[in-house]
């Protein structure tokens, strides 16, 4: 996720590879980026903090304590945290860094092609200049949604930060029972592929709620108000219900 959001940023235009410096204990990783984006790499993180003006912390979960024991007390009041770690609170970003200006983000997999969903927030810290410029680089990489209550992140997580996966489960399903019914592969991944893309661009689109498009599409006594019968007796509707339901839980549990 930090490439994708390094690679928006300099597509964008909204900073020039020699005003940007990255960090990674990976030396090989390193050099690939710098290959990749001509970008300034470094071995240690206090010198990338040093003259930085937004600092983004892409680390995972597991190594933010690490990173907080190094850079912690270090940064200067104006500098930015912006950090797109998965579960990690802005109190528990703030014990560890010692520091009020940050902004939590959660961005999902597709902001890797420029298609992403990002839901953030920011501390009272964070000045209008710096969310403005927090709003320009989150939605380079897609769409971004600022909300003023940090639960919401934890709320989004369970919807869009995890969604792509449910998606995905739903589309291989969608292929696997085309196969059974005949299809070759090929065009059952074409057909799952393309008709929810495209279904959720019409939805997009339309100025009609989603259960209107869904009755729609659904004549009485035909194929797909069979499909949906089937679905309705599985309550298909309440799995989601509860998975979502399911993810929030653990987020707050890896939040907390």
């Amino acid at each position: 996720m930090g490439q994708a959001m390094l690679a928006a940023i300099i597509g964008r235009g909204l900073a020039t590879a020699e005003d940007i410096t990255v960090s990674d204990k990976n030396s090989a990783r390193l050099q690939q980026l710098k290959r990749d984006f001509s970008v300034n790499i470094s071995n240690g993180n206090l010198d990338v903090i040093g003259g930085g003006e937004i600092i983004i912390l892409a680390v995972k979960p597991q190594n933010l304590d690490e990173v907080t024991s190094e850079i912690g007390g270090q940064l200067k009041p104006g500098q930015l945290v912006l950090s797109i770690i998965a579960g990690k609170s802005i109190a528990k970003l703030r014990q560890g860094l010692k520091h009020n200006s940050i902004v939590r983000a959660m961005p999902n997999t597709p902001a890797q092609i420029n298609m992403g969903m990002t839901v953030w927030t920011a501390t009272d810290k964070v000045t209008e200049g710096q969310r403005a410029t927090v709003g320009s680089i989150l939605g380079a990489m897609g769409k971004e949604v600022y909300v003023a209550d940090e639960d919401y992140i934890d709320m989004a997580t369970a919807v869009s930060g995890s969604g792509p996966a449910y998606v995905f489960l739903f589309m291989e399903s969608l292929i696997k029972a085309a196969v059974e019914v005949g299809l070759p592969p090929e065009t059952a991944r074409e057909l799952a592929l393309q008709t929810v893309t495209g279904a959720a661009e019409y939805a997009r689109r339309s100025a009609k709620g989603l259960a209107e498009l869904r009755q729609m599409v659904t004549s009485p006594g035909g194929t797909t108000a069979e499909a949906l019968k089937v679905l309705e007796q599985g309550d298909f509707s309440g799995l989601v219900r509860q998975a979502i339901a399911a993810a929030y839980r653990r987020a707050k549990e890896l939040g907390g």
